[in-house]
């Protein structure tokens, strides 16, 4: 990612400061994003769409995604049991700590579906533009021709 600094804009602008932390704020946002879990996102369609997050160790039953308005948030949490306190781990490589990872959607995409296979949750999504809003091809009619006006015929004297 690309570091700005925003702070030569500070001296030089009144009233813009408020303006100039927001921005600072999304900036320093973007690069502290959490990279946890992984994820990949891919056109399979048209408008057809696939979230892949790399989920290894977690169960389908410790996973949740939730599509509210134009946020998809997926969450992962482990519970601990007996039998993970029991162990000895001398490296811990696989991380199994809770996630929340949120997803802004454009309009009228919608989720289809979520399977989980190999360690991996896919998230199908599917545009869907209502058919008022589709463009529609409006066809052109031509002038009509003027209707022409024939002069009586004029009685001939004898």
């Amino acid at each position: 990612m690309l570091n700005y600094d925003l702070s030569p804009f500070y001296r030089s602008t009144v009233g813009f400061d408020r303006l100039l932390s927001m921005l600072d704020k999304a900036v320093g946002a973007e690069q502290n994003a959490p990279a946890y879990p992984p994820y990949n996102i891919e056109r399979t369609g048209e408008n057809a769409y696939r979230i892949t997050l790399a989920v290894a160790g977690f169960g389908e039953k410790e996973l949740s995604v939730e599509s509210r308005e134009n946020t998809l948030t997926v969450r992962g949490s482990k519970e601990a049991s007996a039998k993970d306190e029991k162990r000895d781990l001398l490296y811990q490589g696989i991380a199994a700590r809770a996630f929340e990872r949120r997803f802004q959607l454009a309009d009228h995409v919608v989720v289809t579906g979520a399977t989980s296979e190999n360690g991996l949750l896919h998230i199908d999504l599917v545009r869907e533009v209502p058919e008022a809003q589709k463009p529609r091809t409006i066809s052109i009619n031509g002038a009509k021709p003027a209707k022409t006006i024939e002069a009586a015929p004029e009685k001939q004297a004898a």
